[in-house]
């Protein structure tokens, strides 16, 4: 029987998700090991394994497509574990990645400091050239200069280089040559040229997602090199596909030549996942995606049915942290996960986050050494996790240890193990609802009118709370919440981008000139389509974008091309009608006597891959809802007698009523009093909030 597995590999846990030929799920979830992915890959293979009744290595063998997506990329660049890189720019502009884009939060803030620069300013190299905006060239590249410069890397140490020249979008010749001579001067060095990997017009993001992408190199191409001998050597012969920042998949010999790709790949495919599960249920397609991991809270939007994305993405704070510049899935990322770090600051307030336990040691009551008390923690003394049946009862939590570093926060508070542990969840709750309400009312989106998706294995355990503060009417919990990324890599397709850039504007659209960049983004997608074609994918999509803007506006919203060919001024009119739609929808006005300009075109290849059926209804002989023990659990202002339901004995069609607790081998989902679950015919769980069960 063939399988197709996913792999999702976070700061805490490594997800994997085992699908057979009649698209049944089987989870199998182990602790990350940060030394080799493939330890924690292989854990989590074997506990599916043994739930399929085979071994790991026979498993392997019988699988046709492998799946993987990491937060390996993005966990490098905050923790700034990347490669030393040099960064290569035209003499007079060394200070691109060290301006960024001139913001920040608090402008009348005369305290802060100065954000660093990705690459610091002593690694950064003026190169004597000059091109201008319209691709002519004021000043040769001087061969001797850059000679001289690249002589001296090794001695300092230098492991990647990225060259952003000025106006290279434009005539690319220079950078070319600067990297022939990298290649010919220091041939195992690797580089990223800007023009290649993101022609845009707007330097500085430019110039980061280079940076970004060369900065990565050594680390990503080493990371997926050693998983795929430690696949092959495991018994693996097909595909691996590696989830991206397009919420797509791609082979990992194109990955690997454009790490950058790998930055959010795994929380990018939460809302694939929650698109596939809402779509199933017949639900309204608008969604609030959340994925509560060990570490982090990602929360990402489904909108009339579409995945929501994003050209605006920051790793870090806005302004001050470091943009990706580059196409990804809408992800909003705050701290809090089920290992986030519980303290009180020095005016005695409660915090939770930014800080995690990670898996090693992780959480105290993981009992692996852990001593900071986290959310986790909290959880297992308000009773919501039970020791003796956490991952399935494949691992024991250590209850004494959590109660002892909860009554560390507690004693800081001055009040009872309970009430502390109920606050610790209670601000993680407001943290992750004010990371959804970022992404949501900040961009004029009401939440009331979406479902919302309680992902991760940490996701069920405040998702109904969150709902109720939001004024969500729905609330879905998938039985493989435990590992949704891993999940929605089973429903992604391959994508993949090229982009150029062309400034014209609706009214003296340069028809030429567009055409020349749209059949240049073509003949790159071709390029990578054949090589599918040659691989046996055969449903092929070609979409087509431009980022537009109204005369004398600083930022550009992304609408739908049409077509890849313009040809009359009927199709211009349209573009426009477009831009200002979505315009209205974004900011509430629009403009039809101002001129739209449109700046960086894209296109993007999508290779349908047959996606598994949606893991179908068990059939069991008994459709009564029988708790299967009780237990005491704190909400709030008592301890209460509370139902426990394993969700693998939960017919079709039951109810459960609040307070309750539903265990599934890797999430816990949390039933407050008041809320009713209901097991849908597909075997989820829809959820109603107290208030709508009031009215």
């Amino acid at each position: 029987m063939p399988f197709r597995i996913s792999v999702d590999t976070g700061g805490t846990f490594t997800d994997v998700v085992v699908t057979d030929a009649a698209g049944r799920f089987t989870i199998g979830k182990a602790l990350t090991d940060r030394q080799r992915a493939f330890a924690s890959i292989e854990a989590g293979l074997a506990v599916a394994a043994a739930q399929l009744g085979t071994a790991a290595a026979a498993l392997l063998a019988d699988t046709a497509m492998f799946l993987y997506g990491t937060t390996r990329a993005t966990n490098g660049i905050v923790e700034r574990k990347t490669a030393r890189t040099a960064f290569l720019t035209t003499a007079g502009f060394p200070d691109i990645l060290l301006l960024k884009e001139g913001g920040k939060a608090e402008p009348h803030n005369l305290q802060m400091e100065y954000p660093d620069p990705y690459i610091p300013r002593r690694y950064t190299f003026e190169v004597p050239e000059r091109i201008n905006a319209e691709g002519g060239v004021e000043s040769v590249l001087d061969e001797t200069a850059v000679r001289r410069v690249l002589e001296t890397f090794p001695r300092r140490g230098i492991e990647a280089v990225a060259v952003c020249l000025l106006w290279s979008i434009a005539n690319p010749a220079h950078e070319l040559r600067v990297g022939e001579l990298i290649a010919k001067i220091l041939p195992k060095l690797p580089f990223t040229l800007s023009h290649q990997l993101n022609p845009i017009l707007r330097e500085y993001r430019r110039a980061s997602s280079t940076a970004i992408d060369a900065s990565l190199k050594p680390l990503m191409q080493k990371y997926l090199s050693d998983l795929e001998t430690d696949l092959r050597r495991a018994g693996y012969a097909n595909d691996i596909l590696v989830s991206t920042s397009f919420g797509g998949v791609m082979h990992l010999a194109d990955v690997v030549k454009r790490p950058i790709y790998l930055v959010k790949s795994g929380p990018a495919m939460a809302p694939i996942a929650g698109l596939a599960y809402v779509e199933a249920e017949g639900l309204p397609n608008n969604v609030i995606v959340c994925d509560a991991g060990g570490t982090t809270f990602d929360v990402s939007l489904v909108r009339d049915g579409a995945v929501e994305y994003s050209r605006d993405t920051w790793l870090g704070p806005q302004w001050t942290g470091d943009n990706l510049g580059m196409a990804s899935v809408a992800v909003h990322s705050i701290g809090a996960g089920g290992g986030s770090i519980a303290w009180v600051d020095s005016g005695g307030l409660l915090r939770v986050g930014p800080q995690s336990a990670g898996s090693e040691p992780g959480p105290a009551c993981y009992g692996r050494g852990g001593d900071y008390p986290t959310v986790t923690d909290a959880a297992v003394v308000l009773g919501y996790f039970d020791p003796a049946h956490f991952l399935g009862g494949r691992m024991t939590l250590d209850e004494a240890a959590a109660r002892r570093v909860i009554k560390g926060v507690a004693d800081a508070l001055g009040q009872t193990l309970e009430r502390a542990a109920w606050a610790v969840v209670a601000v993680a709750s407001e943290n992750m609802i004010q990371a959804i309400k970022e992404l949501t009312i900040n961009e004029g989106i009401d939440p009331s009118d979406s479902a919302l998706i309680g992902g991760g294995g940490a996701g069920g355990l405040n998702i109904v709370p969150i709902a109720q503060e939001l004024g969500c009417r729905t609330v879905l919990g998938p039985r493989t919440a435990g590992a949704l990324s891993a999940s929605g890599m089973q429903f992604s397709d391959i994508i993949t981008e090229a982009g150029a850039s062309k400034l014209t504007a609706s009214d003296d659209f340069d028809f030429a000139g567009v055409n020349r960049a749209l059949v240049d983004i073509e003949n790159r997608l071709e390029e990578f389509a054949d090589r599918l074609r040659a691989r046996g994918f055969k449903d092929l999509e070609k979409r087509y974008f431009v980022e537009a803007r109204y005369r004398f506006q600083v930022w550009e919203l992304e609408i739908n091309v049409p077509g890849s060919r313009f040809a009359n001024q009927a199709q211009i009119e349209a573009l426009v009608h477009e831009f200002h739609r979505v315009h209205e929808r974004v900011f509430a006005v629009h403009d039809e006597n101002n001129a739209v300009e449109f700046l960086n075109w894209r296109g993007r290849l999508i290779a349908k891959v047959n996606a598994p059926t949606l893991e179908p209804t068990k059939a069991l002989a008994t459709r009564e809802a029988a708790p299967d023990r009780m237990r005491r659990c704190y909400f709030g202002n008592a301890q209460v007698d509370t139902a426990i339901y394993l969700g693998d004995k939960l017919p079709v069609g039951a109810i459960v009523n609040g307070p309750a607790i539903i265990e599934e081998d890797t999430s816990t989902l949390v039933i407050y009093p008041g809320a009713i679950a209901r097991v849908s015919p597909g075997g989820r769980y829809l959820v109603t909030p107290p208030q709508e069960n009031q009215r």
